[in-house]
C-alpha cells in the first residue's frame, strides 16, 4: 500500500483508439470530458493459468439507468466468474451488464466490477471497449501488469487498485485465485485483495429468516468473540473451530478471509455500559491465559494455515484512554482506572504479540471514528498511544497489518455534498454545530489521514485501513440529494450531510440508519477494504435494563427517552425503542437498515 508505488503506477495512462496504442504521462482518469466514456481495465492478480481483473467505467455522456460494456480478447482468455456485473462471453466477445443495484450511471459517474478468468500464453489488455455501443478510450488504471504479464502480483494489485474502486470482496464475488494462485497461504500486503470473505452461517440464517433478508444474507460479516465461552460456542452455537472449519469449506481452491473481533479486555467498554464485559479491571492474567492463549492456539493449527485471518483488536479500548480517561467532559472513573492500571495497553500488546506471531493472521487495531478522534487534540495523542502500545510488552509494528475505523458505528464513509474546507458567508463548516471544529467530516478522509500520521510515526508503509460500512449508508427518503442552503453555515451542513443522526456522538441503535457500502476490497488509496464488522441486525445495547449473565449493563444512550450527556452535547439519543441486549438479534433494526440501505437494495 505504499503511496510511492501508487503514484508511480498511476502516472501511466494507456489510451487506445483507431490509430493504435501509446503511453502518455498524466494522472489516471484524466481523459478529456469530450471523450464519451473511459474504461480502466486492470489485471490485479495473475498466475500460471488464471487472473483476476477490475474494470472501472466512467460515463462522460448522458445519464443512464442501465449499462452494458463490451470488449473482445485477442487471446484465449475466458471469464469464469464475476462480481458487481452480469458477465457473459461468446467466443472472444465479452459483455458485462449492470446488476439491479448499480444500473444508474450519471454524467461523470463511474462504476466498477471485477472478474476471474483463465488464459494461456499472453494476457493482453483488450484494445477497444464500448459502453452501450459507443467506443470508449482506455485508461489502464495504473496497472502495468495488464500488458506485461501481471508480474506485480496480488499485493501490488490490491494496494494500488483502490483508486479504480476495485471490488474483489464479498461472499459472492472475490477471486478464487489469490495472490499466488490456488490459495497457498503466503503473506500478502492486503489480505482482502483477490480473496473471498467468510459468510457467517449463523448471521446469514438470521438475515435470511427476515422478510427480504435473503437479498443480503450472503454478505460476509465478522465473528465476535466477546467472551471466553464464545471460543467453544455458546448455547449450542458455533465456536471458533466450527467457524474455521466452515471457512475451509467456503474457501475452496482460492483464498478466503475470516474476520474475527477480539473483544474481551479487562474492564471493557469503560466509557459506556451496554457492552461491558465479563472480566474485571484487574483480570489481565485471565484475559491472557483463558482468552487470548486459547484463541492463538486454535489459529496456529496447521489445518487453518491456508486461511487469511483478519482480527479486529479490542474495539473502543485505546481511544477511550485518550479521550475518556481524565480531564475531559466525557471522562469516566472506569476509564481513569484502566489508564492507571495499564491493563488495556498490556492486553492489546499481548494480543498483538501472540496473534501476530501466526503467519496467516492480520491484526487490525480499532481506532474509533472521525467524530471521536478527528480533532488534532485527540488525533495526535492517539497516534502516540497506538505506537506506544504496539512497541511494548513484546509487540512490534510488524504485528500490525493496519487499523479499522467506524467499528459498529454510523459515521458516513464519504459525505458527498460538503467538505471540511467549505465556507458559508465567511464561516468555515468547522464552525457549524455538527462539525464542531473537527478536522474531518467523514470516515474515509479520516482513515487516510490517520494512516499517513501512523506511517510518519513509525508504522510500516504497507499499513492498510478498514472501514466498517455495515450501518452507515443513510439512504431512504431523508437522504439529501444536493448541498444544503447557504442561509447559514448550520443550515448548509445540516442540509448537506447524509449522516442524519441528531448528534455525531450518538452510537446506539440509531434511528434512520441504513446498510452502507457492500464489503469491497481496495476501494480507495490506503484502504484495504470496506467491511461489515458489526453484523447488521445485532443490537448495540438494550433500551432498558435487562438481567443477563453476559456482564452487559444498561446504558441510557440506548434509551430513546434519555436527554443525553456531555459526550453527545446533551442531545436526545436517537436510539430505537424495544432493543435487546448488545449482540442479540434486533429485527426492527434489521428491517430499517434494509429499508434505508445506500446503495439501495433491489
Amino acid at each position: 500500500m505504499s503511496p510511492t508505488r501508487t503514484s508511480l503506477l498511476a502516472a501511466l495512462v494507456l489510451v487506445a483508439g483507431a490509430s493504435g496504442t501509446a503511453l502518455v504521462a498524466g494522472p489516471a482518469g484524466a481523459a478529456a470530458t469530450s471523450v464519451p466514456c473511459t474504461v480502466a481495465y486492470q489485471i490485479q492478480n495473475q498466475w500460471d493459468t488464471g487472473f483476476t481483473a477490475n474494470v472501472t467505467v466512467t460515463n462522460n455522456g448522458a445519464s443512464r439507468s442501465g449499462w452494458s460494456v463490451k470488449w473482445s480478447y485477442d487471446g484465449n482468455q475466458k471469464v469464469t466468474n464475476a462480481w458487481n456485473a452480469k458477465v457473459t462471453q461468446s467466443g472472444a466477445a465479452v459483455t458485462a451488464a449492470n446488476e439491479s443495484y448499480n444500473g444508474s450511471l450519471a454524467n461523470g459517474g463511474s462504476v466498477s466490477f471485477g472478474f476471474q478468468g483463465t488464459y494461456s500464453g499472453t494476457n493482453a489488455v483488450p484494445a477497444t471497449f464500448t459502453l452501450d455501443g459507443t467506443t470508449c478510450n482506455v485508461d489502464d488504471g495504473g496497472s502495468t501488469g495488464g500488458s506485461t504479464g501481471g508480474t506485480t502480483g496480488g499485493s501490488t494489485g490490491g494496494s494500488t487498485g483502490g483508486t479504480t474502486g476495485g471490488s474483489t470482496g464479498g461472499s459472492t464475488g472475490g477471486s478464487t485465485g489469490g495472490d499466488t494462485g490456488g490459495g497457498t497461504g503466503s503473506r500478502v500486503d492486503n489480505p482482502y485483495a483477490g480473496a473471498k470473505v467468510y459468510v457467517n452461517p449463523e448471521w446469514s440464517a438470521h438475515a435470511a429468516a427476515e422478510p427480504g433478508g435473503s437479498r443480503i444474507s450472503n454478505q460476509p460479516t465478522a465473528v465476535w468473540l466477546d467472551r471466553i465461552a464464545t471460543i467453544n460456542g455458546v448455547n449450542g452455537g458455533m465456536g471458533l473451530r466450527a467457524h474455521l472449519d466452515e471457512a475451509l469449506k467456503q474457501k475452496g481452491s482460492g483464498d478466503l478471509v475470516v474476520q474475527l473481533v477480539i473483544y474481551d479486555l479487562p474492564g471493557r467498554d469503560c466509557s459506556a455500559l451496554a457492552s461491558n464485559g465479563e472480566l474485571g479491571p484487574d483480570d489481565i492474567d485471565k484475559y491472557k491465559s483463558q482468552y487470548i492463549d486459547p484463541i492463538a492456539s486454535i489459529l496456529s493449527d496447521a489445518k487453518y494455515a491456508g486461511l487469511r485471518i483478519a482480527t479486529v483488536i479490542e474495539p473502543d479500548s485505546l481511544p477511550n484512554l485518550v479521550t475518556n480517561a481524565g480531564g475531559t467532559a466525557g471522562s469516566t472513573d472506569a476509564c481513569a482506572t484502566m489508564k492507571a492500571n495499564g491493563n488495556y495497553e498490556k492486553g492489546v500488546s499481548y494480543a498483538l504479540d501472540k496473534l501476530g506471531a501466526i503467519p496467516n493472521v492480520y491484526n487490525y487495531i480499532d481506532a474509533g471514528h472521525h467524530a471521536w478522534l478527528g480533532w488534532d487534540s485527540n488525533l495526535g495523542p492517539s497516534v502516540q498511544e497506538f505506537y506506544k502500545v504496539v512497541t511494548s510488552n513484546g509487540a512490534s509494528v510488524n504485528d500490525v497489518a493496519g487499523f479499522i475505523v467506524n467499528t459498529a458505528n454510523y459515521s458516513a464513509t464519504k459525505e458527498p455534498y460538503f467538505k471540511v474546507t467549505d465556507s458559508v458567508n465567511g464561516q468555515t463548516v468547522r464552525q457549524s454545530k455538527w462539525v464542531d471544529w473537527n478536522q474531518y467530516v467523514d470516515e474515509q478522509s479520516f482513515a487516510q489521514a490517520l494512516r499517513d500520521k501512523l506511517v510518519a510515526a513509525g508504522f510500516n508503509s504497507s499499513l492498510g485501513m478498514l472501514i466498517d460500512t455495515s450501518r452507515n449508508g443513510w439512504g431512504g427518503s431523508a437522504r439529501p440529494t444536493k448541498s444544503g442552503p447557504l442561509t447559514s453555515v448550520d443550515d448548509y451542513v445540516n442540509g448537506s450531510r447524509i449522516d442524519r443522526r441528531i448528534h455525531a456522538g450518538n452510537w446506539c441503535n440509531q434511528s434512520g440508519a441504513g446498510l452502507g457500502e457492500r464489503p469491497t476490497a481496495a476501494p480507495a488509496a490506503g484502504i484495504d477494504a470496506y467491511v461489515w464488522v458489526k453484523p447488521p441486525g445485532e443490537s448495540d445495547g438494550a433500551s432498558s435494563a435487562v438481567a443477563n449473565d453476559e456482564g452487559k449493563g444498561f446504558d441510557r444512550m440506548c434509551d430513546p427517552t434519555y436527554g443525553g450527556n456531555a459526550r453527545n452535547g446533551n442531545n436526545p439519543t436517537g436510539a430505537l425503542p424495544n432493543a435487546p441486549l448488545a449482540g442479540h438479534w434486533f429485527s426492527a433494526q434489521f428491517q430499517q437498515l434494509m429499508q434505508n440501505a445506500y446503495p439501495p437494495l433491489s
